[in-house]
């Protein structure tokens, strides 16, 4: 499924890159949980259409996730590694 078709079957927009995507990410879950949901084959929705809804989240998600790890790695190394230690008594 292309990226464009995956924003057309949640009604999102194209994801953006760094700290956007979390944003992003949770518009796509919102729109996501509130389709599948009403296309529940036991309340008479589409197994068909509940399928490209959980593709189109998936494929989202791939876009997604990668610029939240970046992100994240740029935060840690812009604060600094800073390990728990803990000492013995």
């Amino acid at each position: 499924m292309t990226l464009d078709e995956a924003c057309k079957i949640l009604n999102v927009k194209p994801p953006q890159k760094g700290a956007a995507a979390a944003s992003d990410l949770e518009d796509v879950m919102t729109r996501f949980k509130r389709l599948f949901d009403a296309n529940d084959p036991q309340k008479g929705g589409s197994f068909y259409l509940q399928s490209k809804i959980l593709r189109a989240r998936e494929r989202l998600e791939a876009e997604i996730t990668p610029h939240l790890e970046k992100a994240a790695e740029e935060a840690e190394t812009k604060e600094g590694w800073n390990p728990k230690v803990y000492k013995d008594r």
